[in-house]
């Protein structure tokens, strides 16, 4: 080590480089400290890696005495200089250890231990060689750090065969378990980790962390924090709280173990500073700051370092500037010539939301703790963005931007620059629409449920027609369009006859019309006189059967079109609770969503500049999805396919269907597009209810069969069966004989939950998507290659009890995306 080439930036991290084979930094003292002696020090948060490039890496460790709380502010009298030790040889074998490493050193360093920084140790070392594996490990006088390995990235234009890394998110302490961590550091040939935000979550005790949790994951206890004003929850608000929080989920073995096997490459969300944030302003209270969210800037700034001070990343910090965007966290990375990877920052340059966190939802109401950019109105988010578009001056897209003008400006440039076969996009939040039209939603609801009672009247009306149940479904069809009960009845006696002689369709209409009933209401009675005939299965099924043709070749085009004002729902009893929503819905304005026209000017410039092969890989929404992400979702047809867009679920985080489940609770017969409630009688356990998820046919899932119906349900059931007390080694057993049990006897998933879900999906609402599991904890990992990038989805099962399940993994659903191609392939 040439110590001449040793820098000091700012106290913050230390930079040196290898010049050749590494020398010892000897006892020399750094800035005055001596080095740190004897076996009174320990690392409670291990070490960890990040940013992995051609020939550099930062590493990172924090060092404490052995006596002191290692969640505590570092003792002030803690300075010293620690030990760090790089090696090429090949010590896989020393991992989850804190045994000397044993390859020759090519770096051996002392380096400074600061209170002020909390003992945080950040170095970046260059002069490395690219596409290499090293080992490292930290020494605090007799006391060793556990072993850690990175790999470099391969040297600029080199042709790489293969990449291959894993993205997490969403890792909340105090939900579910963290038992994917367990299983991803079993992998062995990752090159890194991309962790695309939530590291930690700010508040601790609000409702959503209400639920269970593993036990060895301890209620955590901020040292100042502000009360949320829900009941005991505070939110963390100084830097003292955010290190508290880094430091408790760094104490996680599991994650720990991570950290040492693999180098990280990651960025923010929201929960690093504040829920649902942008640049420096919370938006718990929506009623203060103009109803946009009230700004915190020192909050903002403390969240930052503490990010800074505990995440290996090699970006800029600068606490001596002022304001809130004291840090740049985006920056690029290159693959040789087969992957750029791009990673932004959709917080702290973002503008406000479009829709005010104050504004009320569709129905007038508060919408609940999501916040009021969910279920939002799109004509009234357009109106919105334009108008603030308008008053944009010579930027019209600064008011409505998630990146900012200087951001934008790099992103376009990284893309257009990039001579890679891959242009890799680690982006927060979804870039994929994710649209609802509520009126054609209401109309198939309103439509399904009639069917009972349409059919019990066609069964009715065939006792006075000797049992002739397609005659009767003619009747009651006619009637149900509006005609007099002479005509009707007339009318469906000769369209019988013309049917029995076997005229076509237009003879049959005819006929109908020549007895009195109008073209609709002919055609609809030979329609379901058809599909009467048409039944195999006894008189219950033709009547069923004439029944469904009746509601949604009528009713459901008849809410279509009259909305509100149409006699079915009149006569269903909700027509003022259902008004509201007979308009088009953006499920979450958090996202892309609600950042519409700058999502447009992005992808207009991928298209106009022939930039392709591109793929976001993204965070934050709790979610498993694929599909593509158009030029202008707006446009005719969902506009042009321009990139892909893969969602990866959190890593405990409760899911995106829970969250909709709560709300949609109190939207009455709306709730039946989000979930379906079933209880299932257990033996030996009792009654168990479980939760349908249907939100994700409603997003666009393909219509299912019973078979995929019931295996979507094989999570939740397990969950639910783990939490009345069945013991692991039971919980598979019990939860294939419930699912067979269901297959066999139960109505509910071969009838009335098939034709929901069907129903559901063919509203065909986001025709984009290409997978979608809205309930799931898990990761992903990806591989890329030159012909293709394949993302593997990972679903983990649901607590065993109080502790993560044995059998981690549930199911692992493939995504591919062929090089030269802008689609997805699910399988």
């Amino acid at each position: 080590m040439d110590r001449r080439q040793f820098l000091k930036l700012g106290g913050f991290i230390t930079v040196s480089a290898v010049t050749g084979c590494g020398s010892g930094g000897g006892d020399v003292p750094i800035d005055g400290l001596p080095p740190a002696g004897g076996g009174d020090w320990r690392f409670p948060q291990s070490v960890a890696a990040g940013d992995p490039r051609p020939d550099s890496i930062v590493l990172w460790t924090r060092v404490v005495p052995a006596s002191a709380d290692p969640a505590a502010a570092a003792p002030a009298s803690a300075g010293a200089t620690v030990q760090l030790v790089v090696s090429a040889g090949d010590d896989a074998r020393l991992l989850g250890s804190n045994a000397p490493l044993t390859g020759a050193p090519v770096a051996d360093l002392r380096l400074p231990l600061r209170t002020e920084y909390d003992n945080t140790v950040r170095h970046k070392l260059t002069g490395l060689q690219p596409g290499r594996t090293y080992y490292y490990q930290f020494v605090a006088g007799d006391v060793r750090s556990n072993v850690g390995r990175f790999r470099t990235a391969p040297a600029a234009g080199a042709a790489v065969g293969e990449l291959r890394f894993a993205c997490l998110t969403c890792q909340d302490w105090s939900v579910n378990h963290w038992g994917a961590l367990t299983h991803l550091a079993t992998e062995n040939e990752l090159d890194f980790v991309i962790h695309l935000g939530d590291y930690v979550y700010e508040t601790v005790g609000e409702a959503f962390q209400a639920g269970a949790t593993e036990v060895r994951h301890e209620p955590l206890r901020l040292p100042d924090g502000t009360a949320t004003g829900s009941g005991a929850a505070r939110y963390a608000t100084t830097l003292a709280d955010y290190r508290y929080l880094y430091k408790k989920y760094r104490a996680d073995p599991r994650l720990q173990a991570v950290h040492e096997r693999f180098a990280f490459i990651a960025i923010w969300d929201d929960h690093e500073f504040s829920d649902d944030c942008w640049q420096d302003a919370q938006t718990y209270d929506a009623t203060l700051g103009g109803g946009s969210g009230t700004r915190q800037t020192q909050r903002r700034r403390d969240a930052s370092q503490a990010w800074f001070e505990f995440m290996p990343a090699d970006v800029s910090f600068d606490l001596a500037q002022s304001g809130f965007d004291n840090i740049r966290i985006y920056r690029q990375f290159d693959f040789g010539t087969l992957a750029r990877l791009v990673m932004t920052d959709q917080r702290l340059y973002r503008a406000d939301h479009v829709i005010p966190e104050s504004a009320p939802g569709a129905s007038g109401q508060p919408v609940g703790r999501i916040g009021s950019r969910y279920l939002v109105p799109q004509d009234a988010f357009d109106r919105a963005e334009a108008a603030r578009m308008a008053a944009g001056g010579s930027d019209p897209l600064a008011p409505v931007s998630m990146l900012g003008a200087a951001q934008r400006q790099w992103w376009q440039g990284a893309m257009t620059e990039a001579r890679t076969t891959w242009k890799l996009w680690g982006n927060e939040v979804s870039l994929l629409r994710m649209g609802l039209n509520g009126t054609d939603a209401i109309a198939s609801l309103l439509a399904l449920r009639s069917v009972p009672t349409m059919a019990a009247s066609i069964t009715a009306a065939s006792l006075a027609a000797d049992g002739n149940v397609p005659l009767a479904g003619a009747v009651v069809a006619a009637l149900t369009a509006g005609a007099a009960a002479a005509p009707a009845q007339n009318g469906a006696l000769r369209i019988a006859a013309a049917v029995a002689a076997d005229a076509p369709l237009a003879q049959q209409v005819a006929a109908g019309e020549a007895a009195g009933l109008t073209t609709a209401q002919a055609t609809l009675a030979a329609r379901a006189l058809f599909a009467a005939l048409s039944a195999s299965a006894g008189p219950a099924a033709s009547a069923s059967l004439a029944a469904h043709t009746i509601a949604f070749e009528y009713i459901r085009p008849d809410i279509q079109a009259r909305k509100a004002a149409s006699r079915f729902v009149v006569d269903s009893g909700q027509a003022a609770a259902l008004a509201p929503y007979f308009r088009r819905f953006l499920l979450n304005c958090d996202q892309w969503d609600g950042y519409n026209s700058e999502r447009k000017a992005l992808m207009r410039h991928l298209r106009e500049n022939g930039v392709g092969n591109v793929v976001a890989l993204t965070g934050d929404l709790h979610a498993f999805l694929a599909g593509t992400v158009s030029d202008d979702f707006d446009a005719p047809g969902g506009g042009t396919p321009v990139m892909v867009d893969l969602v990866t679920a959190g890593i405990s985080s409760e899911s995106f269907f829970t969250y909709l489940r709560e709300v949609a609770a109190g939207l009455g017969e709306l709730a039946t597009i989000v979930a379906y409630p079933v209880t299932i009688p257990v033996p030996d356990v009792g009654n168990v209810t479980v939760h349908v998820n249907l939100l994700d046919y409603t997003l666009g899932k393909a219509a299912p069969t019973t078979e995929t119906l019931l295996e979507g349900l094989r999570v939740p059931l397990r969950g639910a069966l783990a939490t009345r007390g069945v013991p692991e080694a039971r919980l598979d057993a019990t939860t294939q004989a419930v699912l067979d049990s269901l297959a066999a006897t139960s109505t509910d998933f071969g009838g009335t939950l098939l034709n929901l879900a069907g129903e559901l999906a063919a509203l065909n609402s986001n025709p984009w998507l290409r997978h979608v599991n809205t309930d799931a904890q898990g990761y992903t990992i990806v591989t890329v290659t030159p012909a293709g990038l394949t993302a593997r989805f990972r679903q983990v099962n649901r607590l065993a009890g109080t502790a993560a399940p044995a059998a981690i993994v549930a199911r692992e659903t493939t995504a591919t995306v062929r090089a030269g191609t802008v689609a997805v392939t699910v399988g």
